[in-house]
């Protein structure tokens, strides 16, 4: 059996069983986080394009979600629905204008787009203001299942992200992804090749922001809350942080360094307690109350260390090791 097919199987299972060992609403906080960092993979990764905007499409999607939840009545699958679409037709605007532009233009035009969103966000009477959004209700699935037990609730995310994730997977790996990729390696010979590479790039950006769109809208229902955080630049930064830290380019990198970010986010400080109440030394304290300082540690070492991200180079090391064997025999 493949061994990558194998991790998968057994990624899935750890998920059905991951109830039993971890806090329900912690592992779903992750799935959404992962989803979001896979979708900026998919624009980044796989077709070379760096968005510092996507925090709109994100916490956008979780604002209209909440909206149509809390104010409208529509029921919770037609509410994410409707704060993906909403994402979809945001990043058509966005990126209708940003692919007029290359390399560090188009991340810039993509940052004050979002900007400009953001400010939308904070005066849109539907928002909240700096309240936000709260107690946006879960509902029932279909009317059969209530999303409010938190273990109901859980499969129905684990659901959503398996479904973007394979989705994703299905993309890259289909003529359009092929495309995509030969556009981030080589765009003049893309274009010579007789490729409207405009089009490709405004696919895939769409695409990534509807994917971004269904992981912010998932979360405020899980979270019951959409606050202008999810719109911030800064966590348009968090998603690069976690795509960069797992492995650009790869399909599970993006899910580790989400994992990773959201774990030190939620235990550092339990963490740093437990230090220093073992070791008498009060500096671990101080660092579990620091999770910027941390994660940037973490960042600058896989930087240095890790070029390809954690996975990326572990997937690296195991190619090569696979390629040695070839070689000497041909020596």
């Amino acid at each position: 059996m493949d061994l990558r097919k194998l991790g998968y199987a057994v990624a899935v299972l750890a998920l059905l069983v991951a109830p039993a060992f971890l806090y329900p609403v912690l592992v779903m906080k992750v799935l959404c986080y992962a989803l979001f960092a896979c979708a900026f993979n998919l624009l980044i990764g796989f077709a070379g394009l760096v968005s510092f905007g996507h925090a709109t499409f994100f916490g956008g999607a979780a604002y209209f979600c909440g909206y149509a939840l809390a104010s409208l009545g529509l029921p919770t699958p037609l509410g994410i629905l409707f704060g993906t679409a909403a994402s979809a037709l945001v990043g058509l605007f966005i990126g209708s204008l940003a692919i007029r532009r290359q390399g560090v233009y188009f991340s810039m035009i993509t940052l004050a787009l979002a900007q400009m969103l953001y400010f939308f966000y904070l005066q849109a009477p539907f928002t909240g203001g700096e309240d936000g959004l709260q107690s946006i209700p879960r509902g029932t699935l279909f009317g059969l299942v209530d999303l409010r037990n938190d273990l109901a609730m859980y499969y129905f995310v684990v659901a959503i992200f398996l479904a973007g994730f394979a989705l994703i997977m299905r993309i890259v790996h289909s003529p359009f992804g092929q495309v995509l990729q030969a556009i981030k390696d080589n765009e003049p010979r893309a274009v010579s090749l007789g490729y409207d590479i405009a089009k490709y790039k405004l696919a895939a950006f769409v695409l990534s922001a509807a994917l971004a769109g269904l992981a912010g809208a998932t979360k405020s229902v899980v979270l019951g809350a959409a606050t202008l955080t999810d719109v911030h630049w800064a966590m348009s930064g968090h998603v690069i942080l976690m795509t960069l830290m797992g492995g650009m380019g790869t399909f599970a990198g993006p899910v580790f360094g989400a994992a990773i970010i959201v774990a030190l986010e939620n235990k550092l400080g339990d963490i740093g307690n437990l230090l220093a109440s073992s070791t008498g030394v009060e500096w671990f304290r101080a660092i579990g109350t620091s999770v910027p300082l941390v994660t940037g540690l973490i960042f600058m070492a896989c930087v240095l260390a890790f070029r390809r991200g954690v996975l990326g180079e572990l997937a690296h090391v195991l190619r090569l090791g696979r390629a040695a064997p070839g070689k000497a025999a041909d020596a």
